[in-house]
């Protein structure tokens, strides 16, 4: 299960910002080379996003988790050349619409991480959706070599649809749950959910984390340091939730052992093995960050 709950988007050619979003408290960067960056500084860029990376101790065990965003087509290769090392989490893949995208970003994986010494398949990749042909794609995309998770890019996308969202983002529904479907389809974990462009307004912000949790979502996209919080606590299971799903893997042990396969709980809810595959997801998601459970 993947335990990385909040991502936070640096721009890759301000070295200045890179250095101190290390310590911002996101479980994972995503170094951007791609939106962030002007195309008359994009080869600059992906030249100072390497040698920041190589920079760095080796990634392992290291938190946060370090993502690029590669620029879409022939210019992701490029970039992944420059940027696969040791430090390296893995790449988000810009404007993903095809299996095809994959597999080329797979083949340069392999060969980057060849010349830096790295075991190859090591660096994994998350395909951004970012167009409704990347969502008619997304069961082919999401069974692509190295993919760790698929994530969504919203505003885009309601570009591309000729979408505009109001504040219950109803619009999105569909797309949304493309991607969870995809994603369970494929055997993946949760996919990303997409950046909130209103850093300001953490409330909505809050509401709409929340309904992408109860969606299938797992962790979110941001783009400011306010953000994360209200992210990383919209996703920790509460103090109620953790107990709940104790006591129904509890039961559900006690009437396995006595030959049942459903039994009802004390609320009167059957309780069958699929149920309980959701608590045990549930204990995972608290035990990533064990004490940090919600208040009641």
């Amino acid at each position: 299960m993947r335990s990385a709950r909040t991502y936070l988007y640096v721009p890759g050619d301000q070295p200045d910002k890179l250095g101190k979003a290390l310590g911002r408290g996101a479980d994972a960067l995503i170094v951007d080379l791609e939106d962030a960056v002007a195309p008359a500084r994009k080869e600059a860029a992906r030249a100072q996003v390497g040698q920041w990376l190589r920079g760095l101790a080796d990634g392992q065990g290291r938190s946060p988790e370090i993502w690029v965003r590669t620029n879409p087509g022939a210019a992701a290769a490029a970039d992944i050349a420059e940027v696969a090392c040791a430090s390296l989490t893995g790449v988000v893949i810009a404007k993903t619409e095809s299996r095809a995208e994959v597999d080329a970003a797979d083949t340069a994986l392999t060969a980057a991480e060849r010349e830096a010494g790295i075991t190859p398949g090591t660096i994994a990749v998350m395909p951004l959706l970012e167009s409704a042909a990347a969502l008619l794609a997304a069961a082919d995309i999401a069974r692509g070599p190295r993919v760790a998770a698929l994530q969504l890019g919203e505003v885009d996308l309601a570009a591309d649809l000729g979408a505009a969202p109001g504040p219950g983002e109803t619009e999105l529904l569909w797309a949304r749950s493309q991607a969870v479907a995809a994603s369970a389809a494929a055997g993946l974990f949760a996919p990303v959910g997409a950046v909130r462009a209103d850093f300001r307004d953490l409330e909505g912000l809050r509401t709409s984390t929340e309904a992408l949790r109860r969606m299938g979502f797992f962790g979110r996209a941001c783009i400011h340091p306010a953000q994360l919080p209200v992210v990383r606590e919209a996703f920790t299971p509460t103090a109620e939730e953790v107990d709940r799903a104790r006591a129904l893997v509890g039961e559900f042990t006690e009437a396995s052992a006595e030959g049942t396969g459903i039994y009802a709980d004390s609320n009167g809810r059957l309780v069958d093995a699929a149920v309980v595959r959701a608590a045990h997801r549930t204990l995972a998601a608290a035990g990533h960050n064990p004490g940090s459970t919600r208040e009641r």
